[in-house]
């Protein structure tokens, strides 16, 4: 009985925080779009970008099969893109905007297809343990982030609610790097390893960028929150930078400059000259190893 008593106090609690709780009564039984689906969208545009890798689709397969699974994903996104304005705006033509939307993405499908062929070829070029460009197509946890990140960044800059965060938050959480839709990446990027990167919204990468795990893009401070929204708070990274495993580049202001190698665990704030390498200074490490049950010795490095 005492079970049943608390049990009916915090559902009327609950209860009373869903009228009251703006974040809660303000849905009024919108419908959100589905992250399900969304991520359904993502894999079948893996299909349809690498055929032959991820389901039957062969290179050489007929225009037919291959604009039945165009068709089919256009009407998911469609369908998920009108779900996300209904949800956050009130008398917008969700339909007419959805369809506008969905043809300007796949307007530019064959040119993120283009992008990824490139990043494909850093990879590769940039790293020796790929066996193939199969590999990296197939395996790499850093391609597949990067795979998703070109396809939310159009629908970032159409400004479609919701969705673009939902494709890049699957990203994170499948491979443990975190690049938001919103940043700007040029050509022949590649991300090595790529464990805990982060890539912050207002970052600019030129081309011919590489970085390794743990690279952080980020922000100097968010104290100010929403008041910083659409500020440039993340760094410019410029062409033919290399940024080592650890490292941490933070402000909006930060620029580093072409061809510069930033070293492992570098701690970034201000901008960087073209040309240069940047490294921290190393710490001392002792070794100690035992002579015998009473002496010990060590090394200094």
């Amino acid at each position: 009985m005492k079970n049943n008593k608390m049990l009916s106090e915090t559902i009327k609690k609950l209860n009373a925080s869903y009228k009251t709780e703006p974040v809660f009564s303000d849905k009024n039984s919108k419908k959100m779009p589905s992250k399900a689906t969304v991520i359904e969208i993502i894999n079948e545009l893996k299909e349809i970008v690498f055929p032959g890798y991820f389901d039957e689709i062969a290179p050489e397969a007929s225009e037919y099969y291959i604009g039945s699974k165009i068709n089919s994903v256009y009407e998911k996104l469609k369908g998920e893109i009108k779900a996300a304005y209904e949800y956050t705006c009130e008398d917008c033509d969700t339909t007419e905007r959805a369809e506008k939307i969905c043809n300007d993405f796949f307007e530019q499908l064959p040119e993120i297809q283009k992008l990824l062929l490139q990043d494909i070829e850093a990879g590769f070029n940039g790293d020796p343990a790929a066996k193939s460009k199969d590999d990296i197509i197939y395996s790499y946890p850093g391609l597949f982030a990067i795979f998703v990140y070109r396809i939310a960044h159009p629908l970032y800059l159409a400004k479609v609610p919701l969705i673009a965060r939902i494709m890049t938050e699957h990203a994170h959480s499948r491979t443990g790097i975190d690049i938001n839709s919103g940043a700007e990446i040029g050509k022949y990027f590649f991300i090595d390893h790529g464990t805990g990167v982060v890539i912050g919204e207002t970052t600019v990468i030129g081309d011919n960028v590489k970085i390794y795990q743990g690279v952080t893009l980020g922000a100097l401070s968010t104290r100010d929150g929403q008041k910083l929204s659409g500020v440039k708070r993340h760094p410019t990274i410029e062409n033919g930078v290399t940024i080592y495993s650890g490292a941490t580049i933070l402000g909006g202001e930060t620029v580093i400059g072409e061809n510069a190698i930033i070293g492992g665990n570098c701690f970034i704030t201000h901008s960087v000259p073209a040309n240069s390498t940047i490294t921290e200074k190393p710490s001392e490490l002792i070794m100690k190893f035992k002579k015998n049950k009473t002496d010990w010795d060590y090394w200094e490095i």
